[in-house]
């Protein structure tokens, strides 16, 4: 089992930058591929970007293609996700996620995510 805490959040102008981080317990993180959701007020929790176990396959959502960036230490059992060029659109609770597998495959689908944070804030203002 994995325990999962999302940090960075916050509120920032359009154009600017944000930071998340997703710290997680145990001895075994390398083994869980990871990926970050989000949810707005009023929408479904929507997938942003996912990353395999060992860093080979990364995958973003369109919305956020060429602005996120998704890395991993596995030495420091940590996921960030480097989010630039912030829009208002991007206002939601950010979400880590995992899964323990050591596949290639990127996960797109929340139910295939067996771990979830409390997550983060992230407020985008115009």
């Amino acid at each position: 089992q994995v325990q999962l805490v999302e940090s960075g959040g916050g509120l920032v102008q359009a154009g600017g930058s944000l930071r998340l981080s997703c710290a997680a317990s145990g001895r075994t993180f390398s083994s869980y591929a990871m990926g970050w959701f989000r949810q707005a007020p009023g929408k479904e929790r929507e997938f942003v970007a996912a990353i395999t176990s060992s860093s080979a396959n990364t995958d973003y959502a369109d919305s956020v293609k060429g602005r996120f960036t998704i890395s991993r230490d596995n030495a420091k059992n940590t996921v960030y996700l480097q989010m630039n060029s912030l829009e208002p659109e991007d206002t939601a609770l950010y979400y880590c996620a995992a899964r323990m597998t050591y596949s290639r495959i990127v996960y797109y689908s929340a139910g295939r995510y067996d771990y979830w944070g409390q997550g983060t804030q992230v407020t985008v203002s115009s």
